[in-house]
């Protein structure tokens, strides 16, 4: 009888094991914010691998072709008639694929016709290479964007203040089209956006590499780029210059146009690029309030990856001075940031 009550005495009460499961809950909670930051810095790695490679096709590019891929076709309005072409047509990730292992994926884009005109299989294909996997991980996105005709058909604005051009009254379209994590470097915010044929949005006038080009027109048709940036255009140095980086996209605005576009669409400035410098600066987290859709920004905690035009891969703080972000993004503004390695 005396050995039963000993045995009895042995195991677990009700309190200790209570003890136990707690103490064990707090070991996990302190774990579990390792785990988080090494799976992080794990998609932090590879999302720098993805901007190493796309910066490499963008020289193989310039390799073949003499200069950067254009960001997209865009006349001036004051431009002749004759010169006015190109409306609508691929951006510049369109313009990469035969140099990111797609050739076969390129050679169904046609540079000269309006991007929502190609088959759905071509415009909703999402290359590995153009998503971060911090962002868009183990997903194919895809977005819409809504070709409404506006102002009667007569063209209008979009938010950015950037016109949209006219079109045909009874068009009324959705389109479909592949999402991507990364945007050219259209410059800064000069020489300013008051609607005047100077602005930063119109052909040949960003301060950037990756820019908006005017196109040399044949029978109403862009045959071919009239602007080109080529590497002796970035006078300011290739270690010194943004060739591309990652764009914001906010919680609430992914996959919504038009802060998240269809990557290929080059009508929309913010599709394929964005700019920085004073009055831009590189968005703080996916729910920073205060960016918009021609920011940089990304959703990793340590900052946002930016390709040089050198090909070289660099994290920048979104503490990182509006001043030194316009020197950056301006290939040409004669003021050169020396950057620490």
């Amino acid at each position: 009888m005396l050995n039963q009550k000993r045995q009895l005495l042995r195991g677990f009460t009700l309190i200790e094991l209570l003890v136990v499961i707690g103490i064990i809950g707090v070991l996990i909670a302190m774990l579990l914010p390792a785990v988080q930051s090494a799976r992080e810095a794990a998609r932090s790695t590879d999302c720098k691998n993805r901007v190493r490679q796309l910066a490499l096709a963008t020289h193989l590019h310039h390799d073949a072709l003499g200069y950067f891929p254009p960001a997209r076709y865009e006349s001036r309005p004051d431009a002749d008639p004759a010169d006015q072409c190109g409306l609508e047509t691929p951006t510049w990730l369109a313009r990469v694929m035969p140099y990111i292992e797609q050739s076969s994926l390129g050679e169904k884009w046609d540079y000269s016709m309006p991007w929502h005109e190609h088959p759905e299989e071509v415009r909703t294909v999402v290359p590995d290479i153009f998503l971060c996997p911090s962002r868009r991980s183990g997903t194919r996105p895809i977005g819409t964007r809504n070709l409404r005709t506006t102002v009667s058909g007569g063209g209008g604005t979009l938010p950015c203040g950037c016109p949209v051009g006219p079109r045909p009254i009874n068009v009324t379209l959705d389109i479909e089209g592949a999402l991507s994590d990364y945007a050219g470097n259209h410059g800064d915010l000069t020489p300013g956006a008051t609607g005047a044929p100077t602005d930063f949005y119109f052909g040949g006038n960003g301060t950037g590499v990756i820019i908006s080009v005017r196109p040399k027109c044949k029978e109403g048709k862009a045959i071919a780029p009239s602007d080109r940036v080529r590497m002796a255009s970035v006078s300011d140095g290739t270690s010194n210059t943004l060739l591309f980086g990652e764009k914001f996209v906010s919680h609430v605005g992914l996959g919504q146009f038009p802060e998240d576009s269809p990557a290929y669409d080059g009508d929309h400035l913010p599709a394929s690029c964005r700019l920085a410098g004073p009055g831009l600066r590189l968005a703080n987290g996916p729910s920073d309030v205060l960016a918009d859709m021609f920011s940089f920004g990304s959703w990793h905690p340590a900052g946002v990856h930016f390709a040089l035009v050198d090909g070289s891969v660099r994290m920048f703080s979104p503490d990182t001075d509006t001043k030194i972000l316009g020197s950056l993004a301006n290939r040409r503004d004669s003021r050169v940031v020396e950057l620490e390695h």
